[in-house]
């Protein structure tokens, strides 16, 4: 594999990260503050990812399509925050786990009912597309590199809300002691709908910018789901600095080794035998990953002990 084919897969890898980032640091949030485990995220992503496209169909424009997807994804987490998860807070987990199971068809269900069933697409608009020239002779596309810059400065801004702002401070008490925050007088039933509103928006905005490089259809976030929890465990649950240094880790992880691996195996065994274990063993490689870490660091990179 030659050096530029190589560093296109890592930079693939690397948007690919960034946009499992905008995933994991909202279930992240979510379950580190409030304790609350949310199957229903992915359809949060899904949410946003169709009323982007329905806005884009509508208007033509994708600044207005980003918005709505935000806008879409929030209210919805606002209002199921409001008349499912609060009742939840104080159940077990597997009451959680049904819960947020039951949300998923619903979700599920409603988009279909709403959009059809057919995949809708969302296409890249004329200022991103094509490809860009960097260093090294490197054609890369433009749209895919906007998602990483997107993404980094997302990154930067959740970091600045975390650690210097108030509302910053009242999530970080409430992930450490939220009966004290509660005597304190913070009402942590608006805390909680905010932080669940922001998750959403961030998974909705997720899913309407992954959206414009793949089809929009029903259940398009579940995989995407299943790889933010590896991601969460990976980094440390209730850390952003965790869930983003996880993101990249996996997405590096899953895109390289598909990549690489079959022509590695290529060099000992027929060709179409490679290409099989390879793919097999690149789609488990996320997961030994996180395997490792549990070994080593039970908590994640930057969880708490």
């Amino acid at each position: 594999m030659s050096l530029i084919l190589l560093a296109e897969q890592v930079l693939n890898g690397l948007q690919f990260g960034v946009m499992l980032f905008l995933m994991a640091a909202g279930l992240t949030l979510i379950f580190g503050v409030m304790g609350l485990i949310n199957l229903a995220h992915g359809s949060l992503y899904m949410i946003g990812a169709f009323a982007a496209a329905g806005v884009a169909a509508a208007t033509g424009s994708f600044l207005l399509a980003l918005a709505a997807s935000l806008a879409a994804a929030a209210i919805v987490g606002g209002v199921i925050e409001l008349v499912v998860i609060r009742r939840l807070y104080q159940r077990d987990h597997l009451d959680q786990v049904l819960a947020t199971f039951a949300l998923i068809l619903v979700l599920s269900e409603a988009t279909r009912w709403a959009f059809g069933s057919f995949p809708l697409y969302l296409n890249i608009p004329p200022a991103l597309s094509g490809s860009v020239r960097l260093p090294g002779g490197i054609e890369y596309s433009l749209y895919r590199l906007s998602l990483i810059g997107i993404g980094l400065l997302i990154a930067l801004a959740l970091f600045w809300l975390i650690s210097k702002t108030r509302i910053g401070m009242r999530i970080r008490a409430g992930e450490n002691d939220r009966e004290m925050i509660a005597a304190l007088g913070v009402d942590i039933s608006k805390l909680y709908t905010v932080i669940f509103a922001l998750g959403a928006a961030l998974a909705g905005l997720s899913g309407a910018l992954v959206g414009a490089i793949q089809s929009v259809q029903v259940g398009m976030g579940e995989p995407v789901l299943i790889l933010a929890f590896v991601v969460i465990v990976i980094g440390g649950i209730g850390s952003i600095k965790g869930a983003l240094i996880g993101a990249v880790l996996v997405g590096l992880t899953d895109t390289l080794g598909r990549v690489l691996l079959p022509p590695f195996f290529a060099t000992f065994m027929e060709k179409s035998a490679a290409t099989t274990v390879g793919s097999s063993l690149s789609s488990m490689l996320i997961y030994i990953l996180m395997a490792a870490v549990l070994i080593f660091r039970p908590s994640g990179l930057y969880g708490r002990a």
